[in-house]
């Protein structure tokens, strides 16, 4: 096999995983939304157990359970997680600082040229209901961190580290990443394309924190860190 050839492989792989991951778990999800309306639950109605629903289906079951099971087809041990050790810890610190000063810079720049970004579908809920907010502070440590980091970085920048150096192999999975957010996001074409550039910046950190650690649990705890930081602040904000 030729190099071009694993690379393609390679880039085909990971965004074949995150296609079948996101579309996946809408599927999932739906499904669920309906069977409980078939029991008289309605999850449209209820904005806390909507998002409670949707991480639990989204980021648990379609995002691990999907990484889980091309790891084992694939016979490989890319995942690694071990007890954080004093460095690891460094990372973990520096990698919370580093995607809150690089978001903000992100936001800073594109308010001074006159560009909104777009909103996800969360933070319209949590607007109607900011209780939501409080919800989504501990499922960023226990679901969305974990889940998310698993198979973006756990599984699919392994898999492109495999066909390319660090720095490609963890921008190609930024931008699998960020791109992988598009469909939760509401707003203009132009609001929307900033945001993913916002999302692509921002998870080069956690890129490059899971090539210098090799360590998940340091991904998941910056990635949980950063998105409760996010949700603390919208929920102080609304309040």
């Amino acid at each position: 096999m030729t190099r071009v050839t694993e690379a393609l492989r390679a880039v085909g792989v990971g965004l074949g995983l995150a296609i079948v991951a996101i579309f996946g778990s809408f599927a999932l999800v739906l499904g669920a939304s309906r069977a409980l309306a078939l029991g008289g639950v309605s999850v449209r109605g209820d904005p806390e157990l909507r998002i409670a629903l949707s991480l639990l289906l989204v980021q648990g079951v379609t995002f691990g359970g999907i990484s889980l099971l091309y790891l084992r087809l694939r016979g490989r041990e890319y995942v690694r997680v071990r007890v954080p050790t004093v460095n690891d810890g460094k990372w973990m610190l520096g990698g919370v600082l580093a995607m809150l000063a690089a978001m903000f810079a992100v936001v800073s720049i594109l308010g001074a040229l006159g560009i909104h970004s777009a909103q996800n579908e969360v933070v319209r809920l949590g607007v109607d209901d900011p209780r939501v907010f409080l919800l989504l502070i501990p499922c960023a440590f226990l679901i969305i961190g974990p889940g998310e980091e698993l198979l973006f970085r756990g599984v699919i920048q392994s898999r492109l580290r495999d066909a390319f150096s660090p720095a490609i192999a963890i921008g190609l999975a930024s931008a699998i990443f960020a791109s992988a957010h598009a469909l939760s996001l509401v707003g203009a074409f132009q609001a929307r394309v900033a945001t993913i550039a916002s999302l692509f910046v921002v998870s080069l950190v956690l890129g490059i924190a899971y090539e210098r650690t090799e360590n998940l649990a340091v991904n998941a705890f910056i990635h949980g860190c950063y998105d409760a930081s996010l949700f603390l602040l919208a929920y102080l904000a609304i309040r």
